[in-house]
């Protein structure tokens, strides 16, 4: 029984079922849905344009449209009757807490540690989070990650961000 009751999903139970097939779906649809229309309002503050000479909202307010209509798409297929219902998934705050920790230290050490040493870090940290947690699964993901960030953000787009530490590079 989910926590989130709604006239719909009441009456499906009362025929012996959720409305609701696909929790995460049902739940990331309405995330997309509500961040899609957030942007296009915000977008509305800046001048649109039209097609042949765009604004500056121009673009965000395309995104976010298109990001609303698909969160809606995700919401309708999470209430299709193809496919088995799957049970509400628990709550575990402490993963979330493992996950906002690991983003936080990340955003603290980036200019002290450098992107390196923090990108590790939020890898190992946010990985604790999992239920399938490997040693060799986790140094794969930061290895990747790394290489990625460094190839993308310093060489790729020249940012200025630090890739070691200070008391490493001079």
């Amino acid at each position: 029984m989910d926590n989130f009751s709604s006239p719909a999903s009441a009456a499906a139970r009362r025929r012996g079922g959720s409305a609701i097939r696909n929790h995460q779906d049902f739940w990331s649809g309405w995330l997309f849905l509500f961040i899609g229309c957030g942007f296009s309002a915000l977008a509305g503050q800046y001048p649109i344009g039209a097609a042949s000479r765009m604004g500056a909202g121009f673009f965000p307010l395309c995104l976010g449209l298109l990001l609303a209509v698909f969160g809606l798409l995700v919401i309708l297929s999470s209430l299709s009757r193809r496919g088995r219902a799957d049970p509400m998934p628990s709550w575990k705050p402490g993963k979330l807490i493992w996950i906002l920790g690991a983003t936080t230290v990340f955003a603290l050490l980036l200019e002290p540690a450098g992107l390196v040493i923090s990108l590790l870090l939020l890898v190992f940290i946010s990985s604790k989070a999992s239920d399938r947690f490997t040693v060799k699964g986790t140094l794969a993901n930061a290895a990747v990650l790394v290489t990625l960030n460094v190839t993308l953000f310093i060489w790729g787009l020249d940012q200025l961000i630090p890739v070691w530490p200070a008391f490493i590079t001079h």
